[in-house]
């Protein structure tokens, strides 16, 4: 599946038209017409950025599909609280040992 037609299902499946995604995303309607036709088969990161963005998927949703077909999507709030974490002096071990403690309680 092409970029624009991942970019044409996700905008479907939101129940999104053309104009919508056009004004939300603060692009032409015509430039996302030509991607999704697959007349620009190469569009800007900023362009995907912006459009991914209002569709609410990650880029790497919209250039490679196999890449999400079976695992969850990390959405914002998922970002933002691993960042906090990060921030926050937490690493990866003791991320690790606290995943593991929740996974214990679940089974006892």
């Amino acid at each position: 599946m092409s970029i624009g037609e991942r970019i044409r299902s996700f905008r479907l499946e939101k129940g999104m038209s053309l104009t919508e995604l056009a004004s939300r995303s603060d692009t032409a309607k015509s430039y996302i017409s030509s991607v999704e036709r697959d007349l620009q088969l190469n569009p800007s990161i900023q362009f995907l950025r912006k459009v991914s963005r209002v569709l609410d998927v990650n880029i790497e949703q919209l250039l490679n599909d196999s890449v999400y077909e079976n695992s969850p999507v990390l959405d914002e709030e998922w970002m933002k609280l691993a960042r906090e974490a990060m921030e926050s002096g937490t690493s990866k071990e003791q991320f690790k040992e606290f995943l593991e403690f929740q996974k214990w309680q679940k089974i006892n």
